[in-house]
Order: structure tokens, then sequence, then C-alpha cells
């Protein structure tokens, strides 16, 4: 508890009959880790179809970094096992990344990414609820947990949204054929087993997914693009006021060349999307938050395919010699004259 997501559960206490009339059950755990594993038991239903009483069941586990450093335990068991076939799980993780009310900055993405969790980062209150739905979907089309980053100055901040239901168009993929036996808990079950099936079958069913369903896509695009420049969650809106700072608005960055990339799901990162993205640029700029997540994977994904695919990379290592980052990137400082730290 506490900022980020701070007031999440108040907002579900105060909308308890809603929650009831709609068959959704809050309960603060005890603490994060027995809250996880509760929501590891919604997915449990299939196990036990005798005593089932709905057909499936979506958990959301919620908390701070702490709490997701606290649960990788119970996150990778469960995610291992699988959910429901016809539930799902996001976890949402609250990042205080500039530390305000926290005795350490967080950085959930690479914990999620250890535990196997597809990452999604939302860059608005309407993200966080369109891209909830695809999150849900793809844990149950994939048999994965999805993890969620949230930020203070997303989650904390208002908005006018669009609730219509039928706003979000899920699309299953059609070039990704799922095993025989399905990615699904069940009993009897392994280790190795479960290992296999997420490395070898899952981790790919959500990459299918979010081809599908183009979750990463191209914002801004310019016939003979040269400069590309990815962004995902805050950054992306971040990088949308430096271009509209600077005078460039989409036709003026088209005619400069410019082509803008926003990454929703930051890992696992589609391959095709990506290159897609990449063919004809010279220089790619990632821009993203603490840690690289995107660049490192984007470098993977073109280091070995094409040859005159070859775009320069630079995010928070740029193509100086030596050990030193180069990516720090600046924010004005408004009680100064001087840039402050991303």
């Amino acid at each position: 508890r506490g900022s980020p997501l701070g007031g999440y559960d108040q907002a579900l206490w105060k909308a308890k009959k809603i929650l009831e009339a709609n068959h959704v059950v809050f309960k603060p755990g005890v603490n994060e880790e027995l809250a996880a594993t509760a929501v590891w038991g919604t997915q449990q239903l299939d196990l036990f179809p005798d005593k089932a009483k709905y057909d499936g069941v979506f958990g959301i586990w919620y908390g701070k970094g702490p709490g997701v450093d606290r649960c990788s335990d119970v996150f990778k068991h469960a995610n291992s096992a699988g959910t429901a076939r016809h539930g799902g799980v996001i976890a949402v993780a609250g990042d205080d990344h500039v530390a305000k009310s926290s005795t350490l900055a967080h950085q959930s993405d690479h914990i999620f990414k250890a535990c196997g969790l597809p990452v999604f980062f939302p860059a608005s209150v309407q993200d966080i609820l369109d891209l909830g739905v695809h999150a849900f979907a793809l844990s149950r089309y994939a048999g994965v947990w999805a993890g969620m980053k949230t930020i203070q100055e997303i989650v904390e901040s208002s908005a006018t949204v669009e609730v219509d239901a039928d706003r979000v168009r899920i699309l299953l993929p059609e070039d990704f054929t799922l095993p025989e036996g399905g990615v699904h808990i069940r009993l009897p079950d392994t280790p190795l087993a479960q290992e296999a099936r997420l490395m070898d079958v899952k981790w790919y069913a959500a990459l299918a997914y979010i081809r599908a369903n183009r979750l990463n896509h191209t914002v801004i695009d310019s016939p003979h693009a040269r400069l590309g420049i990815m962004a995902s969650g805050k950054a992306y809106n971040d990088t949308r006021q430096a271009l509209n700072d600077l005078g460039l608005d989409a036709s003026t960055c088209a005619q400069l060349g410019i082509r803008l990339h926003k990454v929703a799901v930051v890992w696992p990162l589609e391959a095709s999307i990506t290159r897609e993205f990449a063919t004809g640029l010279q220089e790619i700029l990632v821009v993203e938050e603490k840690r690289q997540v995107i660049e490192y994977q984007l470098k993977e994904e073109l280091y070995n395919w094409r040859e005159d695919v070859r775009p320069n990379v630079i995010g928070k290592f740029d193509e100086l010699p030596g050990d030193t980052t180069g990516g720090e990137w600046s924010q004005p400082n408004p009680g100064g004259n001087w840039l402050l730290p991303a």
C-alpha cells in the first residue's frame, strides 16, 4: 500500500456494491506473498471441476515495488504452473521511480521479467484500462501471468476515459498453433515440464498475441525515415512533449524523416513489429526510464537479422567506447538553469 496505487483499495471499498453486483471479490491480503498465493488459487479452478461455481476467475494482484520483490517466488511458481483456461491474472506493480514515499526507488520491469511475466507499461489512464483488457486476454491465451508496471505520474492522475465494453477488440493469433495439451494449469505436472512449457511455448504464445493485436506500434511514420525513436510508458509521453516543444508535430516529423514507435509491452519485445519499425533507419534512439529494458532486446533482435538493417542504436549507452553510460536523458529543472537527470 502507499503511493503509487495508494488509493486503489479505497476506490474498491467505495465501489463495494458495484463489485458485488458483478461478482467481484476484493480481499486485502495479510501480506504481499499471501495475497499473491490467494490469486494463484483462483487459477486452480480447472483442477477441481466438480466444485467450481464459475467457468473461470480473473485475478488482480497489486503492490508497491518492495511487494513485487517479496512475491518473486510466488510469481515464478504460479506463472510456471499456468493460468486456468477461462481465467487470467494481472500483477500490477506501483513503482516509485523517484523514491517519493519509499526508502529505495523501484523498477519492477526486471523482476517481472526474471519471473517470466510479460510486462505491460501503460502511458495513460486510458492505456491502463485498455491494456488491462489485453493483459487478461494474453494471460488466458498464453497461460502466463501478465505483469503491469504503473508509476505515480500516470496511475495517480485524473483523466476522462472511454469505458465502453466494446472499445477494445481482441484478436487471437492465426499464425501460432497451441500444443495439443494446451498451456494451462494441470495435474499431474512436474517442474521441468512447466519450465519447458513456459520457455518453449507460453512466451511465444504471448508474443503471438502481442503481434496479432499490434500492441507495439508506430505512431508517427515517414516515407523516408532516417531517425527512429522508441519509447514506452511515461517516457513516451515525455518524448511527445519534447517533440512538441521543438515544434515537431506529426506532419513535421514525417517531413524530417522521424519515425516514432510506442512500446506497450516492454518484455518480451516482439521481433517482427520491431524489425518492421527498424527497416530503413540510420539511427534508433531508445527513451526509457531507469535501467534499460527495451534497448538490449532491440540490439539482440537486429544483430543477426539482415546485413542491410544495421541502424545505430543509442539509449542508456551511446556509440562511444568504454563502459560508461551516455544515456541518462535530462529534463528541465523548474528551480534552476540546469538540467536534472531523468
